[in-house]
């Protein structure tokens, strides 16, 4: 494939559902967890996960603003290995009702049947600072 873009990463992501959110513990542990990124991802940098506000992910995030996230591919081409990202960068806390609406697809309603109307509902912007990636052959490095 050559060097990857941004927008070759927003690609890939866009093809991937569950990722793998790591955030740092009050104890100083890595704690990671499954998150759908609900494939919106637009690589200006950003990424995007509902949580709930009494969440760990939620504590951690609220204490500590440095996480990454985790992604593979679906299978390699020609027995070659998928794509795997590791992506570093600051989580932010969104709490506006118009930005939950923007990020909002059906399929969340199976955790949070209200909607962006459920209380306690909460929304982690990840802006992305640094992108590690491998595909098959090739990896390199994105700096944003």
């Amino acid at each position: 494939m050559g060097e990857m873009t941004r927008e070759d990463v927003a690609k890939t992501l866009k093809d991937i559902d569950f990722v793998m959110l790591n955030t740092h513990t009050d104890g100083g542990q890595i704690a990671g967890r499954p998150m759908s990124n609900n494939r919106d991802v637009e690589y200006d940098g950003d990424s995007w996960f509902f949580v709930e506000e009494e969440s760990r992910t939620f504590a951690d995030v609220s204490r500590d603003s440095r996480v990454s996230v985790a992604a593979q591919g679906n299978k390699g081409l020609l027995g070659k290995p998928p794509v795997f990202l590791s992506i570093e960068g600051a989580a932010e806390i969104v709490r506006d009702k118009a930005a939950f609406a923007e990020h909002w697809v059906p399929d969340l309603e199976r955790w949070w049947p209200d909607g962006v109307e459920t209380p306690g509902l909460a929304l982690i912007k990840v802006r992305a600072s640094r992108i590690h990636y491998w595909d098959g052959e090739d990896e390199g490095e994105i700096e944003l």
